[in-house]
């Protein structure tokens, strides 16, 4: 097949094993012929997927170019084999959905509402596929926002999907018909072929397959993961190919320091502490400068985002802060965020 479909749960290792053996062997038997195409990027980031794969830039520096985590979010080492491979194999890395700000208006407004430079950024719509409304629907069945809610997700998804499909289509025509694509994205966008695979066909007849994965043992801690739903029975298969896993977490229990922060005047300051968090039992204030961290000099939070998410629970670090016009050496034992905090102190600074 000339395009390999990998739906994933983003949150599961497993799924993203899968997407890396997949990877690897398309690569060996076309070896320059295959590009990997991710719902975690978009065009507006090519240039720096560009000057990863070109070996350009550092893992940091290419986290902070595409500003990971805001514009994705999710832990980046479940990526990391992913896109580390491709960077030594010269495997081009597509970026495919759409940004931010259209989701934002897209959502928000009725497509003819929008504003003409915005309605012309669009992508060929089509909200009346009957599959991808029944599991709309579904998944709306318990939730109470009302129509106007389900209206706007549906907006959504439909953007997701036809910008992928757009972007796909493009990259293939633009690398030639010899060129092969393994497209990674979630479970959603994948299963039944209705998401990105159908839209894509109707742009550009050629050869799929639909590869995914379903959890079948899901760990006591995962339970809370699980959404209710109960989709329609659609007449086709999930998938062409499908591996039964379990519901894995990364190695470690993964940590944050527990602080609200701003940056100001080239500054990174703790606005508020969690309490009983990493930060809390190290002593941090609010109103204290971070300095560094293990001798790295934190000079924005990216800084401090990107040296926490290289820890895990039980690593000890040297904190240096500033306070009072002083600086002071913390001694700190990273743990999970309290659960009982995980919502009351909410915002894109926590961290």
């Amino acid at each position: 097949a000339r395009i390999i479909y990998v739906g994933e749960t983003h949150d599961n290792p497993a799924a993203h094993r899968l997407q890396l053996q997949l990877l690897q062997a398309v690569a060996a038997r076309y070896p320059g012929q295959v590009s990997v195409a991710m719902e975690m990027f978009n065009p507006t980031q090519q240039e720096v997927l560009d000057r990863w794969v070109a070996g350009e830039l550092d893992e940091k520096a290419f986290l902070k170019e595409v500003n990971w985590f805001s514009s994705w979010k999710m832990d980046f080492a479940y990526y990391a084999e992913i896109l580390r491979f491709a960077r030594e194999s010269q495997i081009p890395v597509i970026g495919l959905n759409a940004t931010r700000e259209m989701v934002q208006q897209v959502g928000r407004y009725n497509l003819d509402e929008l504003d003409e430079e915005l309605r012309q950024q669009l992508p060929e719509f089509n909200l009346d596929d009957t599959y991808q409304n029944a599991m709309v629907e579904a998944i709306y069945a318990d939730h109470s926002q009302g129509k106007a809610m389900l209206d706007g997700f549906q907006r959504i998804q439909t953007l997701w999907d036809e910008t992928m499909a757009e972007n796909i289509v493009k990259a293939l025509k633009d690398k030639g018909n010899e060129h092969h694509m393994v497209v990674m994205a979630g479970g959603n966008h994948v299963r039944y072929g209705y998401g990105i695979p159908r839209r894509v066909y109707h742009r550009l007849p050629t050869s799929y397959v639909l590869v995914g994965s379903r959890e079948i043992i899901v760990p006591k801690e995962k339970q809370d993961k699980l959404m209710d739903v109960e989709l329609p029975t659609f007449p086709m298969v999930p998938y062409d190919y499908i591996l039964y896993t379990e519901y894995e977490s990364l190695p470690g229990d993964r940590v944050k320091l527990g602080v609200r922060m701003k940056e100001e005047d080239g500054k990174v300051i703790v606005e508020a502490v969690v309490p009983n968090s990493t930060a809390d039992k190290a002593g941090v204030l609010g109103g204290d400068v971070i300095v560094s961290l293990d001798e790295v000099l934190i000079e924005d939070s990216f800084d401090l985002v990107y040296e926490i998410s290289q820890r895990i629970s039980g690593d000890q670090s040297t904190l240096i802060v500033e306070r009072e016009e002083k600086q002071l050496s913390l001694d700190v034992i990273f743990i999970p965020l309290p659960e009982a905090d995980n919502h009351g102190m909410g915002g894109k600074h926590k961290k």
